[in-house]
């Protein structure tokens, strides 16, 4: 009887890590994915201009944004949002904050079909806002479509005005998409099941609580060695 008590005790003991481990395999996979998404979109020969790449705070990937039928229509995407570090956001590219994009303005645009959006955020106004709540393109923040192709210029006006410039990729159309309408927000609860613990999106980006995790590591090295200083305007950064 003895044995068979310590057998059961034992069970128990070895089964709890297994029960408190939390399930995150959805959050790595969201994570992986939108690596893999901005590794292709920079490798492509008319991709983001560098020296826009070299200017922006963040950038934000949302791998399969789908298209859903409510009304007139609405799409629905979770991805990640990678800022520099650093006070004004010249220091290296730092671990991923998990991020939703909603809305139906540009629903028609994606033709039932899963697309993918990279985000680029312009200046630390844009930042802030995003990483501190709810934010509707064109409404709360100024959003663009984004020039592309090495060659493009980044001093046309909107593009100097915009403080989000937003990209799209479906069926393998890279170009400028205007998001103006959509949302971004947070997405804490998915920051808690990646990181194992309670944290925001402030922490994450502009506390730098949390290390990169693995499935992160090779995005962030991707824009590390891409774009490894912010050459915005100092001024601008303050």
């Amino acid at each position: 009887m003895r044995k068979m008590i310590s057998l059961l005790v034992a069970l128990a003991l070895f089964s709890i890590p297994a029960l408190a481990a939390p399930d995150n395999s959805k959050e790595t996979d969201r994570v992986k994915n939108a690596g893999t998404v901005l590794s292709e979109i920079l490798n492509i020969p008319d991709d983001i201009p560098q020296d826009l790449l070299d200017k922006a705070e963040c950038v934000l990937i949302f791998p399969s944004v789908l298209k859903f039928a409510i009304g007139l229509g609405g799409s629905y995407g979770r991805g990640v949002m990678i800022c520099r570090s650093g006070e004004h956001f010249t220091g290296p590219w730092g671990a991923p904050s998990m991020t939703a994009l909603e809305g139906g303005s540009f629903g028609f645009q994606l033709g039932g079909q899963a697309t993918d959006f990279v985000l680029l955020i312009m200046n630390p106004r844009g930042a802030t806002a995003i990483l501190k709540s709810k934010v509707k393109l064109g409404a709360d923040v100024a959003a663009a479509a984004g020039p592309k192709g090495r060659n493009a210029s980044a001093n046309t006006d909107a593009t100097l005005r915009a403080e989000i410039l937003s990209y799209s990729r479906s069926r393998g159309l890279f170009a400028g998409i205007s998001l103006e309408g959509s949302t971004l927000r947070p997405d804490n609860n998915a920051n808690e099941k990646l990181y194992g613990r309670k944290v925001t999106a402030t922490q994450i980006v502009r506390q730098g609580v949390v290390a990169v995790p693995p499935s992160a590591q090779q995005m962030v090295a991707l824009l590390n060695r891409k774009s490894p200083k912010d050459l915005s305007d100092p001024e601008s950064l303050k």
